[in-house]
């Protein structure tokens, strides 16, 4: 087999095996040539890849090796650079891949999941397609772990080690994390970047020790440019895994290695996590990913609409229906956006159009478990402990500013968070009429835009209240 052939059939499994293992795996390889017996000889840039590619990819190899020249009998794989054994020494046992040998080749879906059969240690975990930086909505809530995962995929050295992400489920750690992953191997595709779960990283600590593999688990881990870790709080309380993680963590940063990690939660409210973890993990960038806000809502509904009009040209959305799904499904963005997907398939396939009636019936379950169950008077409490008011003050006749600012917040929320009418919270505040309400809301939503402060304000509040 000659060189353009070995490059030619590099193209092939690539589109065989899948993008990822083929990466990882075939490209690192060097074809050095056939020798005798028909033996293929190849060089891999470690022990631990041409063992490998050996016992996951060697019947594959042999096979298309062997339709391009029949001469090839077996493959084998050395360390490219190991130094020759001295004389009079036995050479060592060299990596070989045979018929009998070689491990069963992955299935077609297991390679696009960037699987292989036996793949204990496989680096990667699988990248959702649709989790990049262009789908990613940014508003006030989510814009600094934004910036900081963009800063974190485009810079050309390590800024922010560990860079820290963290906030509740549906928040969008997950697509920062992937967005990150796909942007680096974008732009740096000669960066080994290693992408998994705090789950993963522990199933394959306990697989390597049981099957005495821990210096090949070792040498993955701390061979990678870029570690990111999914959901960390799942090794606290783990003891062995949480050594494991400090060791490899360490090892990284000493190379001056990129770390992205992401929790649920700040590392000092992981419970069980060990101390000298929790104290790395706050040496770096920590960024908190705070619960959408009613903007934010609507911006990632209506890119998903723009998304959806591809899939259902002719299907009708009326006014406001938006507006209603952003109001009333505030905590959670996939169950957000698994609302609208129902509704636009429901729609479809009933072939009416979408309006507040179908939405309502389509969405009832959703809805139901979505209510807010905050009242208004402990709205009105909450605001009037905020900004050091009596209560009797915030719901009375005065007028003055200091006052009725507090007021008009307290209306806004009330109409944000709870199903109330407009002339219901006007009764609440004095019996004021439901037109004082809604310039109060709209008075509000201005000010929003252009005080730093109320916006501080409101959303400081607003995360009490829904806490």
């Amino acid at each position: 087999m000659t060189q353009e052939q070995w490059g030619a059939l590099q193209d092939r499994l690539s589109g065989t095996i899948g993008e990822n293992n083929y990466r990882t795996w075939i490209k690192p390889l060097e074809y050095k040539g056939l020798e005798a017996d028909g033996v293929a000889v190849f060089l891999a840039p470690t022990n631990f890849i041409g063992t490998y590619v050996s016992q996951n990819f060697g019947d594959l190899l042999l096979s298309q090796i062997s339709t391009l020249d029949s001469q090839v009998r077996r493959l084998q794989f050395r360390v490219s650079n190991a130094p020759r054994p001295a004389a009079g020494r036995p050479s060592p046992r060299p990596m070989a891949a045979q018929p009998e040998q070689a491990a069963a080749q992955p299935s077609p879906a297991q390679a696009a999941n960037g699987q292989a059969a036996g793949a204990d240690l496989l680096p990667s975990a699988p990248l959702d397609a649709r989790f990049t930086f262009d789908n990613f909505i940014v508003g006030k809530p989510n814009e600094l772990a934004h910036a900081a995962a963009r800063r974190v995929a485009e810079a050309e050295t390590v800024t922010f080690n560990p860079l820290f992400l963290y906030g509740g489920v549906g928040l969008g750690k997950t697509h920062l994390m992937h967005a990150i992953t796909w942007e680096l191997r974008n732009r740096r595709p000669d960066l080994n970047v290693l992408y998994l779960s705090a789950e993963q990283f522990m199933y394959r600590f306990v697989q390597a020790l049981r099957e005495r593999r821990m210096m090949d688990f070792k040498e993955l881990f701390r061979s990678v440019d870029v570690l990111m870790v999914d959901d960390v709080q799942f090794i606290a309380g783990k003891d062995s895994t949480q050594e494991e993680f400090f060791h490899t963590f360490n090892a990284l940063v000493d190379q001056n290695k990129q770390i992205v990690i992401s929790a649920d939660r700040a590392p000092d409210e992981i419970k069980d996590l060990e101390n000298r973890i929790r104290s790395r993990l706050q040496s770096g960038l920590v960024v908190d990913l705070h619960p959408t806000d009613y903007e934010l809502r609507l911006g990632i509904l209506q890119s998903k609409v723009d998304t959806y009009r591809k899939q259902y040209p002719s299907l009708q959305l009326d006014n406001g229906i938006l507006e209603f799904l952003a109001h009333r499904i505030s905590t959670n963005v996939r169950v957000l956006e698994g609302a609208l997907t129902r509704l636009f398939a429901f729609a479809s396939l009933v072939g009416q159009p979408i309006t507040m009636e179908l939405t309502q019936d389509c969405l009832a379950d959703v809805l139901r478990a979505s209510d807010r169950k905050i009242s208004i008077e402990e709205i009105q409490r909450k605001v009037a402990d905020h900004y050091n008011i009596r209560l009797s003050d915030l719901i009375g006749p005065k007028r003055v500013r200091n006052f009725a600012r507090p007021r008009q917040v307290a209306m806004y929320l009330c109409k944000q968070l709870t199903a109330r009418s407009l002339p219901e919270i006007g009764r609440r505040f004095g019996g004021r009429d439901h037109t004082t309400v809604m310039h109060g809301v709209k008075r509000i939503e201005e000010l929003r835009m252009q005080d730093s402060q109320i916006a501080d304000d409101i959303e400081l509040l607003r995360r009490a209240l829904e806490a």
